[in-house]
């Protein structure tokens, strides 16, 4: 049994269009609401949670619809490719709204937005699994992480050469237009959806692959059928966990273009440099971090890359220029975070039998979307009382609180299993 490397390549795709456009809403939608349209920043970070409101409800609902869809084009591509179209088309009334300074109607449209890629989200993640028989899914998810990645670095890369600014007599940043960066970013979505829709027939892949959807459950994991308190508690330490670093990690990424605007001058396509850095060492740390963790055990690898990230969160506090030694802290961001990701999720379906392994993904699911609607709201109510520069502090108690559950989770470290491939070492949390 061989994995289709090419197939899951470009299946992959449709994980670059999506990683493409979060990571161009993550960096400037902020920028356009607080710089462009004058928003607090209080309702900036109120807006910038209501994604993953929508994403708790939407994800589940539309992940189930689409299974029972069957059309010419397959089951999950209608959703991908006419959620494409519609994103597209937004981004496109959004860019020409920031010309025209029109905040009501420009939010009108990004809530449109949001509703467009829920809908398609859930589809596009199913689509590898429906294809790829059970013993090559995690091989199958390391590559569609890997090409979705590309996207992310994608949107990063070009925001450094498309977003430009200048400074008023004020000394306040004011930015050019946004058109090049929103219509350059919707046709790399575009592109590579219409690429995998092209090249690759659903309903003949999936005839052909010859996939069971349902695989009779396999052992039971540590669990059982009912988990007992021990492992229950140490279900409940490492979701409290997930929350928590999420809460760290995401209070910074949602004001961190602003940050670098207050505390250093500089403007968000300068800024998103140090998180192409950050992703760049994650993708770099993966076989390797992977390694490790087969030897240390997933425990220790989540342990040292937290302590890792909240060292980090304290050094950039107290750096006050940006430089190499910025960019050398991101990198080692990039790794921690990493090496969280790599066994976080593995660490909690490891609790449950195979049968249960969706419902204990809701889970995993549930707490750092959560940690993403929470964290906005009280990160910018602090900051509006206290500044920019309670960002970092904010994250490292957050990140050192998750140190400590983590050090109480006892159960879900596997013994290490040889891996047959260095592929199988990028199996991670795609969100």
């Amino acid at each position: 049994m061989k994995l289709n490397t090419k197939q899951t390549v470009l299946i992959g795709l449709s994980f670059a269009s999506i990683l493409a456009f979060w990571q161009f809403y993550d960096q400037m939608i902020p920028v356009i609401l607080e710089n462009h349209f004058g928003c607090s920043t209080l309702l900036t970070n109120a807006v910038m949670a209501i994604d993953n409101v929508l994403a708790v409800f939407m994800l589940p609902l539309f992940g189930s619809i689409s299974d029972r869809t069957s059309t010419r084009l397959g089951k999950r591509t209608p959703y991908i490719l006419f959620g494409t179209f519609a994103a597209v088309a937004l981004m496109i009334v959004m860019a020409l709204l920031t010309e025209q300074k029109s905040f009501p109607a420009f939010f009108v449209c990004l809530l449109l937005l949001l509703v467009t890629m829920s809908v398609y989200r859930s589809p596009a993640v199913a689509y590898m699994p429906d294809v790829t028989p059970k013993p090559l899914r995690s091989k199958g998810n390391a590559v569609i992480n890997l090409v979705g990645y590309v996207g992310g670095i994608f949107t990063t890369i070009v925001m450094t050469f498309l977003v430009t600014s200048e400074k008023s007599e004020d000394g306040t940043i004011v930015y050019n237009s946004f058109i090049p960066i929103f219509m350059t970013v919707a046709v790399f979505m575009l592109v590579t959806v219409l690429i995998m829709v092209f090249t690759l027939n659903e309903n003949k892949i999936v005839r052909s692959a010859g996939v069971d959807r349902d695989d009779p459950p396999e052992e039971k994991g540590e669990g059982g059928p009912k988990l007992d308190k021990a492992v229950l508690r140490s279900l409940i330490f490492i979701l409290l966990s997930v929350f928590l670093w999420f809460t760290a990690y995401n209070g910074v990424t949602t004001s961190f273009s602003r940050y670098f605007e207050n505390r250093f001058g500089v403007d968000a396509g300068g800024s998103s440099l140090y998180l192409t850095v950050a992703t760049i060492a994650a993708i770099a740390s993966f076989v390797p971090l992977g390694i490790i963790s087969s030897k240390l055990g997933r425990k220790k690898t989540i342990l040292i890359g937290v302590a890792v990230m909240t060292l980090c969160y304290g050094a950039i506090f107290f750096l006050r220029s940006t430089g190499v030694i910025m960019y050398i802290v991101f990198a080692v961001v990039g790794i921690g975070w990493a090496g969280i990701n790599v066994n976080s999720f593995p660490m909690v379906v490891e609790m449950c039998r195979s049968s249960d392994v969706g419902r204990y993904t809701g889970y995993y699911y549930a707490f750092s979307m959560a940690a993403q609607i929470f964290t906005p709201l009280l990160s910018g109510l602090l900051i509006t009382k206290l500044g920019y520069n309670i960002l970092f502090p904010y994250a490292v108690v957050f990140s050192a609180l998750s140190f400590v559950t983590m050090l109480l989770v006892k159960h879900g470290d596997s013994k290490p299993v040889e891996k047959k491939s260095v592929l199988e070492h990028f199996d991670v949390d795609a969100d």
